[in-house]
C-alpha cells in the first residue's frame, strides 16, 4: 500500500532495519488537533468514547460531512481491541531482507502473476498508455499489496479509524484517515458495510490510505464509482496514477544488480550518494547484464544486506515506488517481481544467510552505545534509518571496517567491548 510517515499508513508497524510487508501509498497529510484529553502532572486521561465521538461528530460535520451519514455510520460503533493492540505492538524480531524477498519474489507468485499479467493485457496496456506506468510494476504492487485481489483485509475501515483516532498513536494522523474515510462513504464510491480493509486502514486491491483515494483513486472502468474493492481496473489505474504523480518514467529500469571492483569504497553505498551510471561505471561498478538505461540516468547504490550481500544500483524509479511503501525491502521487492514477470531473473550475489539479525533492544542498544561512543544516530528506537547508518559508518572508518552503513552483531559486541574499557 502506498504508505510512508506520517503519509500513507507506513509499514504497518515501524520499519526496522530493512525488514518490511507491503501496505498504502504514502502523502503528506494535514495534522489535526485530538480532542483534549485530561492532563495532570503525572497522566493523560483519555475522555470516554462517547465524548469524543461527539466531538468528532461536529468536527466532520464542520468538515462538510452530512450528520446523517456520521451517525448512520458510526451507529454501534466501538473501540476495537485487537487494532489497538496491532498498533503498540513492536515486534523483537524481523525478517532479514532474503527471508522477506523469498516470499514476495516466490515461484508461485511470479506464476500466477504471469497468468494475470496475460489475462488482464488489454485493460493494463491502456493504463500504461493513460498514466506511463508498465503493466507488470502494477501486476507486482497488485500481487504484494493483495496476493491479486486475495487479501484485501476485513477490518471495518470506519472501526479501525475511529479506534486510532480515538486512542493510537499519532491521532491527528488518523483523524485526517478518519475524515477521509467519511468523505468517500458521502461520494457514494462504496457502502459502508463494504469499507474494509487492513487493521491500519489500508483498502482495496492496492491497498489506499483514505487520504491517498481521495487524490489519486479513479474511475478507469467508467461505471461512475472509483471501486478499488472489486473492480481491477480501477484499483490497477489508481495505482498507476499514484506512481505518475511520484515521478515514475516510462521505460526507465527501477535498477538492477551490480558488481563492485575489489577494494571499493562502500561508504559511497548512501542514499545521498547519487551518480550518473556513467560515473559508477567510472568507479568500476558494472551491471550484470545490459540494462537500457542512459548514461547520464543518476542513481544510487544499495547494499541491502552489508558488503557481504548483493549490491544495487537504484535509480528514479525506485524512489518512485518507495513513495509507495517507504521500505526499501518492499520496493526491492516489487521491482524483482516486475522483473520476474517478464522474464526469469535471479540474483547473482549471495545473502549471508546465515548471519543473525539483531532484535529489536539490541538495535535500540546499539543506538545507545553509538551515541555514548561520541556518534549521533538519532533516537534509540530500533529504528536503523539515515542517522543511525551514518553513524555506523562513521564507526565503521574509525575501525578501518567496510564502511557500509549495516549493523550486525560484531559491530554491537565491537561498542560493547569499548563500553567496558
Amino acid at each position: 500500500m502506498p504508505h510512508q510517515l506520517p503519509r500513507r499508513v507506513l509499514a504497518l508497524l515501524p520499519l526496522l532495519l530493512l525488514a518490511a510487508c507491503a501496505q498504502a501509498p504514502a502523502e503528506n497529510l494535514p495534522t489535526a488537533t485530538a480532542p483534549a484529553a485530561v492532563q495532570t502532572a503525572t497522566e493523560t486521561t483519555l475522555p470516554s468514547f462517547a465524548d469524543w465521538r461527539q466531538a468528532m461528530r461536529s468536527e466532520a460535520i464542520a468538515a462538510g460531512i452530512d450528520a446523517a451519514l456520521f451517525d448512520r455510520v458510526f451507529a454501534g460503533v466501538t473501540p476495537d481491541p485487537a487494532v489497538l493492540k496491532a498498533d503498540s505492538s513492536q515486534p523483537e524480531f524481523t525478517r532479514p531482507v532474503w527471508e522477506y524477498l523469498d516470499g514476495a519474489v516466490s515461484s508461485s507468485r511470479i506464476g500466477r502473476g504471469r497468468v494475470l499479467l496475460a489475462q488482464h493485457n488489454a485493460m493494463l496496456q491502456r493504463i500504461e498508455q493513460q498514466y506511463g506506468v508498465e503493466a507488470q510494476i502494477l501486476v507486482a504492487i497488485w500481487g504484494l499489496e493483495s496476493n491479486f485481489g486475495n487479501n484485501i483485509g476485513s477490518h471495518s475501515v470506519i472501526r479501525s479509524l475511529a479506534t486510532l483516532a480515538y486512542d493510537g498513536r499519532r491521532q491527528g494522523f488518523w483523524r485526517a484517515q478518519l475524515l477521509a474515510a467519511l468523505q468517500i462513504l458521502q461520494n457514494g464510491d462504496v457502502p459502508s458495510e463494504r469499507m474494509v480493509g487492513s487493521w491500519a486502514g489500508a483498502m482495496g486491491q492496492t491497498q489506499f490510505m483514505p487520504t491517498t483515494y481521495n487524490q489519486h483513486a479513479v474511475d478507469f472502468d467508467g461505471d461512475g464509482k472509483r471501486d478499488l474493492w472489486n473492480s481491477q481496473a480501477d484499483a490497477l489505474a489508481s495505482a498507476a496514477h499514484y506512481l505518475q504523480a511520484s515521478g515514475w518514467q516510462r521505460g526507465q529500469p527501477w535498477g538492477f544488480e551490480v558488481n563492485l571492483p575489489s577494494g571499493f569504497d562502500y561508504a559511497l553505498a548512501d542514499p545521498d550518494q547519487r551518480r550518473t551510471l556513467a560515473e559508477w561505471a567510472e568507479l568500476g561498478v558494472r551491471p550484470l547484464a545490459p540494462t537500457g538505461a542512459a548514461a547520464s540516468s543518476r542513481a544510487s547504490l544499495q547494499l541491502p544486506a552489508g558488503h557481504q550481500g548483493p549490491a544495487f544500483l537504484l535509480l528514479d524509479n525506485f524512489r518512485s515506488i518507495l513513495k509507495y511503501n517507504n521500505s526499501t525491502s518492499y520496493a526491492l521487492a516489487i521491482g524483482l517481481l516486475a522483473d520476474n514477470l517478464l522474464r526469469s531473473t535471479e540474483i547473482k550475489g549471495q545473502w549471508p544467510r546465515g548471519e543473525r539479525q539483531l532484535g529489536r533492544s539490541e538495535r535500540v542498544e546499539l543506538q545507545e552505545l553509538l551515541a555514548q561512543a561520541g556518534f549521533d544516530p538519532g533516537p534509540a528506537d530500533g529504528i536503523i534509518g539515515a542517522n543511525t547508518r551514518k553513524a555506523i559508518r562513521a564507526l565503521q572508518l574509525q575501525l578501518n571496517w567496510p564502511a557500509d552503513g549495516y549493523p550486525n552483531t560484531q559491530l554491537l559486541q565491537q561498542l560493547q567491548q569499548l563500553r567496558t574499557r
